[in-house]
């Protein structure tokens, strides 16, 4: 019996624990033959009874497989088996706390935390990584999920890693950092596609702070050091490891990734999870993302504080700092045509309210195809019953237009109490589906996803 009273043990963010494999699932309309690979998802999904008050990010890692060849799917699903889940299953229940409360207890067996491996999956180096922003990231085999071990870069990384990487769209690099509450608080790194790391670099951000994502133009990587504080000594006391400390103000340093001199931006104090996307125009750095007044880690909420599409300009010369807030529709998991990372691009995808009733109500209603050069704004929606997570933009091939592909995301039915995988063509957003692929059960809400073609799903 979970937690009556929280939350993220409830609805569809309550633990789905069965794992296994469906072949030949429904199929509403008709899959694209381009769709060729599959569509990983992974997110929390406790697999015991929470030890102590239970936060979304605590769960431990569960990947879900879309697997789509010559029109037809198959599914899959399978928790990662990290050390420390391996040690719960070993005791038969949860040993470890989370982000608001510490483990309760320790033994020689057991790791000091817990790596939940539960926030983002990427194909790399013919590989599959699931990633959490607090160590290292899982290597799984592509094609039945089964966790292979921890990948340190060939031995070369021994601290945590962001879950959130990009990849150079000139040459596949890897280029990803880490945070940490001990100096150096953040560091970068760039790894080539074979897997083999290139560059580490410390950045001085004067405070430890939760630095969720980053992002990366062809020139610079920009670092948001927004004020929700590291506070280690309260580990055993009982109190809060993050405290929004407004007092200090965002920082933001963008690091010229050829020479490794960072350019400090001052702002007031705000927070953001994602980036959608940054490029270099006339001396400036143009940055997309969802900006929360505040982030209050303390408790099983987000305390109604909605992410809103906001845009930066830095301008590198001067060092001013020109922002404003796009339109008044509030959304996250924001997703682009990653062969314009780093790039200008036009459009955005994101999970979000629904436009037309301006709603600042938790949950996603809605999937949202910004256009920034004109400043339309489209929705795609199923029903009242419907509720959609990250969406994923698949081009149609390696030559197609920016807008030329597929939105993918996994839909929620709280009627039917199940979800479907939705393919929708991006540049008729808001008509009919193209294909809805169909399963008997539901796909608890997750975080983060990718395409990977069939080619590295092999691999």
């Amino acid at each position: 019996m979970y937690d009556s009273d929280n939350p993220f043990l409830n609805g569809n963010y309550a633990p789905w624990r069965e794992e296994g494999e469906a072949y030949d699932l429904e199929i509403e309309g008709e899959l694209p033959r381009e769709l060729n690979g599959a569509l990983y998802r992974i997110g929390p999904n406790p697999h015991f009874m929470p030890a102590g008050r239970y936060h979304w990010f605590d769960g431990d890692g569960m990947v879900h497989a879309f697997i789509l060849r010559d029109g037809r799917a198959a599914y899959r699903n399978r928790y990662v088996r990290t050390d420390g889940l391996k040690a719960e299953m070993k005791a038969g229940r949860a040993l470890f706390g989370g982000l608001i409360e510490q483990p309760r207890e320790m033994s020689p067996d057991v790791p000091p935390f817990k790596n939940a491996a539960n926030t983002n999956i990427i194909g790399f180096n013919n590989r599959l990584l699931a990633l959490w922003e607090a160590g290292l990231p899982h290597e799984l085999k592509p094609e039945t999920l089964e966790t292979i071990g921890l990948y340190d870069f060939g031995g070369k990384i021994s601290g945590p890693v962001t879950a959130h990487p990009k990849f150079d769209p000139a040459n596949g690099d890897l280029l990803f950092f880490g945070y940490q509450p001990f100096p150096p608080y953040v560091t970068w790194y760039r790894a080539g596609r074979d897997g083999k790391l290139l560059e580490t670099r410390a950045i001085e951000s004067k405070i430890p702070v939760m630095m969720h994502d980053f992002i990366t133009t062809d020139n610079y990587a920009i670092f948001f050091v927004c004020p929700s504080v590291f506070h280690i000594e309260n580990a055993g006391q009982g109190k809060p490891l993050l405290i929004w400390e407004p007092q200090h103000g965002t920082r933001i340093g963008a690091m010229n990734r050829h020479t490794g001199d960072v350019k400090w931006f001052e702002d007031e104090a705000f927070f953001v999870f994602h980036f959608l996307n940054a490029y270099e125009e006339n001396g400036s750095l143009v940055v997309d993302g969802c900006r929360m007044k505040a982030l209050d880690m303390t408790g099983t909420s987000f305390g109604g504080n909605p992410p809103m599409p906001w845009r930066w300009n830095l301008n590198l010369k001067d060092g001013s700092i020109r922002q404003n807030q796009i339109d008044e529709v509030s959304g996250e998991f924001p997703r682009l045509d990653e062969r314009l990372a780093g790039r200008k691009h036009r459009y955005g995808y994101f999970a979000g309210g629904n436009a037309d009733e301006r709603t600042n109500e938790p949950g996603f209603q809605a999937l949202l195809k910004r256009d920034y050069q004109t400043g339309k704004l489209e929705q795609h929606t199923l029903g009242a019953n419907f509720a959609p997570g990250e969406p994923v933009f698949v081009p149609r091939d390696a030559k197609s237009a920016e807008d030329d592909g597929w939105v993918l995301a996994v839909w929620y039915d709280s009627a039917l109490n199940r979800s479907e995988m939705i393919v929708l063509d991006a540049q008729n957003f808001t008509g009919k589906p193209v294909a809805r692929v169909k399963l008997q059960h539901r796909v608890p809400w997750g975080f983060h996803g990718n395409w990977v073609p069939a080619v590295e799903v092999r691999g």
